[in-house]
C-alpha cells in the first residue's frame, strides 16, 4: 500500500474547515467574506513525460504525473486556505478544483471557493 500523502490529499490545516458544501452540519455561517482561491501552474517535466509516454504504450496508471497532481491540488488548497484566513475566514464553503491547460507548457490548479466565518450551535 503507498504513503496516503503521496497520493491522496486532503485538509492538513484544523483552523480552516475546508468543505465541499453550502453549509457544516453543526455550524451556522456567521458572515459571508467572499470568493478565495488558491493557483498553481506546473510546467511539464520532461522526464515524467517520456516516462508518461512509455507506460502509455504498456497501459496502467502514471503513477509519477499522479503525484505531481496531487502535490498541485494540496498547493493549491493550501494557498486557498492562507487566503480564507488572511481575509478573517475559519472555513470555505462550497470548495471546487479547476484544472486546465496553461498554454500547451503545463497544466494550471485553481482551488476555489466561499470564505466565512462560522460557528458551533448551540
Amino acid at each position: 500500500m503507498a504513503n496516503i500523502d503521496e497520493y491522496g490529499g486532503g485538509q492538513h490545516t484544523p483552523d480552516v474547515l475546508v468543505v465541499t458544501t453550502n453549509d457544516v452540519p453543526g455550524y451556522r455561517v456567521d458572515r459571508i467574506i467572499g470568493e478565495v482561491f488558491g493557483l498553481t501552474v506546473r510546467s511539464r517535466n520532461i522526464g515524467s513525460q517520456i516516462g508518461a509516454g512509455l507506460k502509455s504504450l504498456a497501459g496502467g496508471e502514471l503513477r509519477g504525473l499522479t503525484k505531481t497532481l496531487v502535490e498541485s491540488r494540496n498547493q493549491a488548497m493550501d494557498r486557498l486556505v492562507e487566503q480564507a484566513r488572511a481575509r478573517g475566514g475559519n472555513a470555505v464553503l462550497m470548495m471546487r478544483f479547476d484544472v486546465t491547460e496553461a498554454g500547451g507548457n503545463g497544466t494550471e490548479i485553481c482551488a476555489y471557493g466561499t470564505a466565512a466565518v462560522i460557528s458551533p450551535l448551540g
